[in-house]
């Protein structure tokens, strides 16, 4: 997964046909239980998952109405279109993604 923040955020995520992203804090535990689940997402369903810690990019997770963490949401063109909020297996997490591809 890659790390993205608020000067690439829109090159990153919003100029791409799908992304998935991880809205985490290093502080935040569910954040690091689901962490693993995502990485092999990204690569079992060959997808391109970024993550933007909040912390250091908070107008990102304001922008996007982030109040609760892990947050993973779906973007399409350019638009959010789907949010998982807190921890999910990774067979829900596969689920969830899978009905938007």
């Amino acid at each position: 997964m890659k790390l993205t923040n608020e000067v690439n955020f829109e090159e990153d995520v919003l100029n791409k046909e799908f992304v998935v992203v991880d809205f985490y804090a290093d502080w935040c535990g569910p954040c690091r239980v689901i962490a693993p689940f995502l990485e092999e997402i990204q690569s079992e369903l060959n997808i391109e998952i970024m993550q933007v810690n909040i912390d250091e990019s908070p107008n990102v997770a304001s922008k996007y109405n982030v109040m609760s963490i892990p947050t993973v949401a779906i973007f399409r063109k350019g638009e959010k279109i789907s949010t998982n909020v807190g921890a999910a297996s990774k067979a829900r997490l596969i689920d969830w993604i899978e009905s938007y591809r």
